[in-house]
């Protein structure tokens, strides 16, 4: 008798939130609800559930403004839609910058070139 196959319920265009297991509660807070716009700044600045800003590059990647232990940070990393919440949740894939390297890659930004 062959082994039952698991049906999967979501089609070839879901992207990376498939790929991503659900993230473990992390002990910094960062859970993001989608679409909560800030009542200040520019149109594109949102505001997540802990107060940080964050813009939206794609529709499963930000980038963020976040403290911890009182310095600031640049993040920018991929977010999942969590299926039992409906909460997009930071994923596995990112980057944290602290202000002086995000300082050293905006000043590198002129000599960098995509060949095509």
């Amino acid at each position: 008798m062959p082994k039952n196959k698991k049906l999967e319920d979501s089609d070839s265009d879901s992207g990376p939130e498939d790929r991503n297991p659900p993230a473990k509660k992390s002990k910094s807070g960062n859970d993001v609800k989608g679409g909560n716009d800030s009542k200040g700044g520019s149109d594109s600045t949102k505001t997540d559930d802990q107060g940080n800003s964050y813009w939206e590059l794609d529709r499963n990647r930000r980038v963020s403004l976040s403290s911890f232990k009182g310095k600031q940070y640049l993040n920018i990393r991929e977010y999942y839609m969590d299926k039992g919440t409906g909460q997009y949740r930071p994923g596995k894939s990112g980057i944290t910058l602290t202000k002086k390297e995000w300082q050293q890659l905006l000043d590198l930004v002129p000599e960098i070139k995509f060949e095509n």
